[in-house]
């Protein structure tokens, strides 16, 4: 029952907003063909950008700086009863939520997804968000060209998810 409510939902919406353009006597059609292209444009401006996102992971992990940063952070990890193997997915999430999975999947390869590594990982992934990737996408499709605050309070709300991740974690192992 409630497999063919959820298959339903994606269709009855539809139809519900083909229906009410029709109410309101508007060409549907011709609303979304226009809004498809606007959003062909937009992925077309992104591409740029999100490359240089893949580029910029993929230099920190060839490149040995994740493992640079990874050691220098190891102090501040341990006054926080934070994991070693979870700095370098905290970093990657500031990029890439998916380089960040794959390396969550490596600990829950090492330690176990039940581990406090692997929640600890897993937590964070949940309450974080890939922080360049989505200020990029945002900041490019709405045109904004002075970000001003957007950054740095959008790192700090990231810190704060961070803290909390770890917090929530060493409290649920313990």
């Amino acid at each position: 029952m409630l497999t063919t409510i959820s298959n339903s939902i994606i269709p009855m919406v539809i139809s519900a907003v083909v229906l009410y353009g029709c109410i309101k006597k508007t060409n549907v059609y011709e609303d979304f063909i226009d809004g498809a292209f606007d959003g062909m444009k937009i992925v077309v401006e992104l591409v740029p950008t999100l490359i240089g996102l893949f580029v910029a992971v993929r230099i920190l992990n060839d490149s040995g700086a994740l493992d640079l940063i990874t050691t220098a952070l190891k102090p501040i990890a341990s006054l926080i009863h934070t994991p070693d193997c979870v700095i370098p997915v905290i970093i990657t999430k500031l990029f890439s939520s998916g380089s960040a999975t794959s390396l969550m999947l490596n600990i829950f390869n090492d330690y176990g997804p039940d581990s406090r590594e692997g929640l600890t990982a897993a937590i964070i992934l949940s309450c974080t968000e890939s922080l360049f990737y989505t200020m990029s996408v945002y900041l490019m499709a709405a045109k904004v060209r002075k970000s001003r605050y957007i950054i740095p309070c959008a790192l700090l709300s990231l810190g704060a998810g961070i803290v909390v991740s770890i917090l929530l974690a060493n409290m649920l192992v313990s």
